[in-house]
């Protein structure tokens, strides 16, 4: 495919994500008070002049709103005229331990890190689009370890967390439930699995292999739905919650937006409508070109098309990873986009 790869953006998750808000305040002593990007710069490091436990690091800084000379709502301040700016951002740390691993992984494959993003900020470069970020929505990725919660207004993220229960879950209560292997739950909840029992219009029987030489069982699709429903129930609950703490749920016109392998559970938007009172709709990666659209029609490639695009858009930082060879020093951007597509189309069909 004529690409170069030399350094990877990765994706991180898990329980010890943590997120806060924080504010900071600097002057402004440059000629006529003209504030540039740097002030920005000084700003958003003063925002982090906060106390961390020592087994945490700084993953992202994310700007809410800035405040010049006592007039707020402001976006870009770059430009303005001011004396005295202020700013609060959304800060999302994780475990040190984590991200090192991370680097050590890509880094004994050969390659190197260009950037670290949190899987939902990843997951939503690709499934939403600005006016659902303007309006309001809440996204949701089920993956399998972990259920991520990003909020977003106004173009901007609000409010994140991380739930500590997901598609792993599931099938841990199908195989608990049913007396099966993990790989049968696994297929049950995937080829059969529904979220909601009261929609199942044909109550079939679904056989299972027996363990060890052992007779079949019969299970229902009803007594399979039910386990699922009773797990998405309380993934849902939870979610709600963190809405709720958000201080946002009266300002989510565009509803919520279901992603990640778990969003794939039959029935799973009528149970999210009922459970959180707003309109959920499954999100799958946007605007793909390049022949990619087939292989990537996916939630379940949200987050890893989302950090392409996050590459596409911040160009990886000074790296220019990903890169044709050929065109090193930034042509036509289309172009790279369609020979990274082909080469991921490749990888899509291996799987």
């Amino acid at each position: 495919s004529g690409i170069q790869v030399n350094s990877v953006n990765v994706g991180i998750a898990g329980d010890h994500i943590r997120s806060m808000r924080s504010k900071g305040v600097i002057t402004i002593n440059n000629k006529d008070n003209e504030i540039t990007a740097h002030d920005v710069e000084r700003l958003l490091e003063d925002c982090q002049r906060i106390m961390l436990p020592t087994d945490q690091q700084i993953l992202h800084v994310i700007p809410q709103e800035f405040v010049v000379d006592g007039q707020d709502g402001i976006n870009d301040p770059v430009g303005m005229s001011g004396m005295r700016m202020e700013a609060e951002v959304h800060i999302i740390t994780g475990l040190v331990s984590a991200a090192k691993n991370i680097y050590r992984c890509v880094e004994r494959a050969g390659y190197q890190v260009a950037d670290i993003i949190l899987e939902p900020l990843a997951s939503s470069y690709s499934v939403l689009d600005q006016e659902e970020k303007e309006a309001g929505v809440v996204l949701v990725d089920i993956g399998g370890g972990t259920t991520d919660v990003a909020i977003f207004q106004d173009n901007t993220i609000r409010h994140t967390a991380v739930i500590a229960i997901a598609g792993q879950k599931v099938t841990d209560d199908i195989r608990l439930g049913l007396s099966v292997l993990d790989d049968q739950a696994e297929t049950l909840k995937r080829k059969h699995g529904e979220s909601y029992a009261d929609m199942i219009q044909e109550d079939e029987v679904i056989t299972v292999p027996g363990i060890a030489g052992r007779p079949p069982k019969e299970i229902t699709k009803s007594i399979l739905a039910k386990i699922i429903q009773a797990r998405m129930e309380e993934i849902m609950e939870i979610v709600g919650i963190e809405i709720k703490r958000s201080g946002y749920s009266e300002a989510l016109s565009a509803g919520v937006v279901l992603t990640g392998g778990g969003s794939l559970i039959k029935n799973i938007c009528p149970l999210a409508n009922e459970i959180l009172g707003i309109d959920a709709k499954i999100g799958i990666p946007l605007g793909i070109t390049g022949g990619l659209v087939e292989e990537v029609n996916s939630p379940i490639y949200a987050t890893g098309v989302g950090l392409v695009v996050h590459a596409l858009k911040t160009g990886m930082g000074n790296n220019q990873a990903m890169m044709p060879s050929s065109q090193k020093g930034g042509k036509n951007m289309e172009q790279v986009m369609n020979k990274i597509a082909d080469r991921m189309k490749s990888w899509f069909k291996e799987l």
